[in-house]
């Protein structure tokens, strides 16, 4: 096993996850939902924490997995969940419910990202999390950015696609749209950009608006 492999496993093997979203995660693989890992849960929550968001919008529920990991890290935070899977989105119902979330901490959407997004309003969210349709994920981040106020954040997890990003000979549709994705954010004068490699990997973008 190489180091990188066997920080990954240790990483991934000493993460703690709350009864909650684990029963969260177990209700979504039951649902044939793809919830981000608890590597990148935490990731998320402490981003959350740090920017002392208060104003979340999801795009893909994973179940309420990624909710209830965001609003561990910002409890005062109002999320906006969207997904076009109505079983998904009562899963999310629930596993807010059994964490005890209040009702008036989460809004849930049912429609395609694609429909939903351009009626939102711009500049008036602290963190958008992309985690749907990943052959559009390029538009999605695009309307994330513009969601976000300056000086928030934009996440997308799995943006390294398995390891085919990081694989040249890969050449699908949506392993390209991730890798120029990357390369894309890392040149823009808009975005301070970094990718963790931890768990399936996470692009965080942050909004410094237009240079």
């Amino acid at each position: 096993m190489s180091e990188n492999d066997a920080n990954a496993r240790f990483i991934r093997e000493s993460v703690v996850e709350p009864s909650p979203i684990a029963r969260a995660r177990a209700h979504a693989v039951e649902l044939g939902a793809s919830p981000i890992s608890a590597a990148v849960g935490s990731q998320i929550a402490v981003l959350a924490a740090a920017t002392g968001a208060r104003s979340i919008v999801e795009i893909g529920t994973g179940a309420g997995v990624s909710g209830l990991w965001l609003l561990r890290g910002a409890p005062q935070a109002v999320l906006t969940s969207i997904d076009n899977e109505p079983e998904h989105l009562a899963a999310a119902r629930q596993a807010f419910a059994d964490a005890r979330i209040p009702a008036t901490k989460a809004r849930f959407i049912t429609g395609r990202a694609a429909d939903v997004l351009p009626r939102m309003n711009e500049a008036s969210y602290d963190i958008v999390l992309v985690d749907a349709d990943p052959e559009n994920v390029i538009d999605y981040v695009e309307h994330g950015l513009r969601l976000v106020r300056t000086g928030g954040i934009v996440l997308v997890p799995r943006v390294l696609g398995g390891g085919r990003v990081a694989d040249p000979v890969q050449r699908d549709e949506v392993t390209s749209a991730y890798r120029s994705l990357i390369q894309e954010t890392q040149e823009s004068s808009a975005v301070l950009a970094t990718v963790s490699t931890t768990g399936e990997g996470l692009l965080q973008l942050i909004s410094v608006g237009e240079s």
